[in-house]
């Protein structure tokens, strides 16, 4: 009775198992938000390991407050670091303007974006920025990979830019 009953958890736990991995696939292929998706299960005789609060916790490496540009823009930034990788999180007061047609989140090289260009566009130069991908939705808390090649001692900002019309929506000095 007890090999059922452990053959039964067993079959069980992989079809959850199996479920939460296409669901994550689906996802991934949707958007570029990453889920984690952790189930307990229990099997008697087996302990579950822990994970370690160094892998499960983000360390901030700088943040800054966005500075309207060429539209309202405010809120939060943070650049991140976990597990080896950064991160670019714009927190829950994040908010720009709808109006842009190709906003995408940038890393600038200067510390003061709006001042180093002219109004009421706020254009860029090419070489001053990298892109770091689209801007996924107009206002709340969101996050960015940074890809692992980038120097971020080489970028002093994080800025929202309208890239079909070279405008600057806001900007964000790193501290």
């Amino acid at each position: 009775m007890k090999l059922i009953n452990l053959l039964i958890l067993t079959l069980f736990s992989l079809v959850i198992v199996s479920c939460v991995r296409d669901v994550s696939k689906n996802q991934s292929e949707q958007s570029p938000t990453t889920v984690n998706a952790t189930i307990p299960v229990s099997v008697p005789g087996i302990e579950p390991k822990a994970q370690s609060a160094e892998s499960q916790k983000s360390t901030v490496i700088k943040s800054g407050t966005f500075v309207s540009g060429e539209h309202t823009t405010q809120g939060t930034v943070r650049l991140t670091n976990k597990d080896n990788k950064s991160f670019i999180e714009l927190e829950q007061s994040f908010k720009t303007s709808e109006l842009g047609p190709d906003l995408v989140v940038i890393l600038h090289r200067s510390n003061n974006v709006i001042k180093s260009t002219n109004p009421p566009a706020y254009p860029l130069k090419k070489g001053d920025y990298i892109i770091i991908a689209p801007l996924q939705k107009y206002s709340g808390t969101q996050t960015y990979t940074i890809p692992n090649n980038i120097n971020l001692e080489d970028y002093k900002s994080v800025a929202i830019w309208c890239r079909k019309f070279n405008a600057t929506f806001g900007a964000a000095n790193l501290n």
